[in-house]
Parts: C-alpha cells; sequence; structure tokens
C-alpha cells in the first residue's frame, strides 16, 4: 500500500462484480441457468446437444466483465447457435439475443432481492485506506445492477464515481475490453488515465485497463489465473487486496 501511494495515484477505479462483491457466483449461476436453457432448445430445434454451459471455462471465456449483450452474442457465437437479435423489450427467454440477455437480468433481481450482497472485506478495507490517503475512487461496471449492488453491500458511499452498465448504454461505451468505461471515470474524477489505477478480476477488464494507459493494472485473481491475468496486460496480480494493506 505504501509503495503504491508513493507514486502519487490521483485515482483508483475498481471493478465490481469479484472484486468489491461477491457477486461473482451470482452472476456466474444466472448465467448457467440461462445458457443451459439456450442449450435445451437449442436441442429441441435442431436435434444437437451440447454440453453444458461450463462456469469454470465458458463463464471466463465468453462472459465475466462484459456487457450482458455481449456476453450472450460471446456465447452463442463460440457454441455456432443462430438467434436473431430481438430488441430492449424483448421478454425474458423470447429465443433472441434481447430476450436471453434479459432472462439473465430477470434471474440477478431475483438473486440479489433475496438476500444481501456481501463485500469482500480486504477489498473494503484497501479502499479505506485509499480514501484516508484522498485519492478519489470510482467502480466502472458493466452491469445495469452496480448502484443496487453497491448499496446492498452498504458501501456505496465508498466511491465518487460510478459508470454502469446505464451509462454503457446511454453514452454509447463500448464494453470491455475497450476502456471506455475507465476512460470515462477517470474524465469524471478530472484524472489522467497515467496517473490512475485499475483494479480487476477479469481478463477482459484486465485487457481494458491497459487499452487505456492507465498507470497501474492490478490483476484480482478470483479464477481467471494468474498467468492469464499478467498475459492480459496486469503489472501485479494479488490473490486479494488485503495484501496492499498495510
Amino acid at each position: 500500500m505504501k509503495a503504491l501511494l508513493a507514486g502519487s495515484w490521483h485515482a483508483a477505479l475498481f471493478d465490481l462484480d469479484g472484486v468489491l462483491t461477491a457477486t461473482a457466483s451470482l452472476h456466474a449461476d444466472a448465467w448457467r441457468q440461462t445458457f443451459d436453457g439456450v442449450l435445451a432448445e437449442w436441442a429441441r430445434r435442431t436435434g444437437t446437444r451440447q454440453a453444458p454451459f461450463d462456469v469454470e471455462s465458458d463463464y471466463v471465456a465468453h462472459v465475466d466483465g462484459k456487457p450482458r449483450l455481449d456476453g450472450v452474442r460471446g456465447f452463442l457465437r463460440a457454441r455456432c447457435i443462430d438467434a436473431p437479435p430481438g430488441g430492449p423489450c424483448s421478454p425474458p427467454g423470447e429465443w433472441s439475443v434481447h430476450g436471453i440477455a434479459n432472462r439473465k437480468q430477470q434471474l440477478v433481481e431475483r438473486a440479489l432481492a433475496a438476500g444481501r450482497v456481501e463485500p469482500f472485506a480486504g477489498s473494503v478495507r484497501w479502499v479505506e485506506q485509499l480514501r484516508i490517503a484522498k485519492v478519489p475512487t470510482a467502480v466502472v461496471s458493466s452491469s445495469a445492477n452496480a448502484r443496487a449492488v453497491l448499496r446492498s453491500a452498504g458501501i456505496e458511499g465508498m466511491f465518487d464515481v460510478v459508470v454502469d452498465g446505464d451509462d454503457v448504454k446511454r453514452l454509447g461505451l463500448r464494453g470491455k475490453p475497450a476502456p471506455d468505461g475507465f476512460l470515462e471515470a477517470a474524465a469524471r474524477l478530472a484524472v489522467e488515465p497515467a496517473r490512475a489505477i485499475v483494479v480487476e478480476d477479469a481478463l477482459a477488464g484486465v485487457a481494458a485497463g491497459r487499452a487505456g494507459g492507465f498507470g497501474l493494472v492490478i490483476g484480482v485473481e478470483r479464477g481467471a489465473g494468474r498467468a492469464g491475468l499478467l498475459r492480459a496486460g496486469a503489472d501485479l496480480v494479488v490473490n486479494d487486496l488485503r495484501e496492499l494493506v498495510r
């Protein structure tokens, strides 16, 4: 922590799921339920059966850290499944990209309503130290549920800026691995990317931090693999942000 702050970093930008809150498993399970339904429907339509959605490989490769629609498109493309685009108002579960994405969103909202989201204690402690050191903080997430998750976890007040999935849509920002969300947060904080830290657990998010020219990209190993995070562009990989607490 002391070494990091000695570099006069002007801001720290955090991904949400898997970095600040333990909601990655919630999202992974929602994706599993959604895509297993898609695979069952595809088998019914075509007579072609495929392996179920694999949380260990499919989640990391196709959906982790990406906007919902990009996640749907990526998985369908990987499995050679065709579906029409649909539209934002497509009902959950409709055979369309938007319908599949809306089904996943429906499952996440039900899970959030069913119980409290827990933050990672080590992450909270490090953010607290950043705040004490007067380093501005932001959350950058492709999830439209970001603010609800922060409120549920009781940590919404710890961040100066939140860029979420609604901002991505409203502003026409590209999803990770494009750096647009992080660059938007840095602009709102009036901070040069080269003087800011990005903290991510997803390969796409780490790649976004590197593509945006941020001064320090920290990977948090929550399943993507240390080697993969380093290859994606992380300068430093930790198992938990508690390791940065002095």
